[in-house]
């Protein structure tokens, strides 16, 4: 399965376009009762008053930055990255709003958006089932799979040579979840250290303090990229299994990225669903996926 078939970041904020909000109407011939024309203009407004409510002037969007190459601040201080970009797409492009994103901890994010601090969660979220009991979720846009890197050179070359040894995590990440598991099929030989990002996790594996970090594969890989001391494990997991287009290392899961809602934001979830798709039948996903990801 090619993940191009999904359409798929902290300080700093970023806005997009001005609100399309401006809805026509005629004043009617002047034969016209008034009756008529108060039916005419009450029509007009509620228009308005729902793609008003539908949507926002401002999206504000909850995210964990940074997390490259999702969603990341350059030297410059500009907030960038894969999902800002598809943030523009959708919103500023297809929905005519300005948007920003607001710096959350990831392991709050989902209370956070129910306690509106924002209107939506765009930080490379994996749908699942425990999430979908709490938020509902656009359309995938993105495939990812929870992979392990470790420090070149070292004793650790498979996925059973992780027992007994420290693996870092982010806290409240599916990275996390899959450490879990993998903690129990090792009937509990396998030493967790969680980190509020994922950051944290990469600096503890330079500096020795885990042997391995497990975490989202496009993440790892643009932490690996940049060192000649940082490797994935390789080996077939999951992808490889069920007969998808499977990455070149090691798979712990498959996982589907999703953009989060409140569970009672039914109709502007609808319209980012249509939103998401026209990028995709425009190329212009794809071109945002180029940028960021190589293949």
């Amino acid at each position: 399965m090619d993940r191009r078939t999904y359409l798929k970041t902290g300080t700093g904020l970023l806005a997009g376009g001005l609100v399309a909000g401006c809805t026509g109407g005629s004043g009617g011939d002047s034969t016209e009762t008034a009756t008529e024309g108060g039916d005419s203009m009450t029509e007009s407004t509620t228009e308005a008053e729902t793609t008003e409510s539908v949507v926002p002037s401002t999206v504000t969007i909850g995210s964990d930055i940074p997390y490259r190459p999702f969603e990341y601040e350059t030297t410059s201080g500009e907030l960038t990255g894969f999902d800002v970009e598809i943030a523009e797409a959708v919103f500023k492009s297809q929905l005519g709003a300005e948007y920003e994103f607001q710096a959350t901890s990831f392991d709050s994010i989902i209370p956070s958006l129910n306690s509106n601090n924002f209107r939506v969660i765009m930080s490379a979220m994996t749908i699942n089932e425990t999430r979908d009991q709490k938020v509902d979720f656009s359309d995938p846009y993105f495939t990812a799979y929870q992979t392990v890197i470790v420090r070149k050179g070292g004793s650790i070359s498979s996925k059973s040579d992780l027992k007994g040894h420290p693996v870092g995590v982010q806290k409240g990440t599916t990275g996390a979840n899959a450490a879990e598991e993998l903690k129990s099929e090792f009937d509990g030989d396998l030493t967790l250290k969680k980190y509020d990002q994922i950051n944290g996790a990469f600096q503890a594996l330079i500096n020795g303090q885990v042997d391995a970090v497990i975490n989202d594969n496009t993440v790892n890989a643009g932490f690996a990229n940049e060192r000649d001391d940082v490797v994935f494990i390789e080996g077939e997991g999951v992808a490889a299994e069920s007969d998808q287009e499977a990455p070149p290392y090691l798979t712990l899961t498959i996982e589907n990225y999703g953009i989060a809602f409140r569970e009672d934001d039914d109709t502007f979830r609808q319209r980012v669903n249509e939103a998401l798709a026209a990028i995709k039948e425009n190329g212009t996903y794809d071109e945002i996926y180029s940028k960021y990801f190589a293949g």
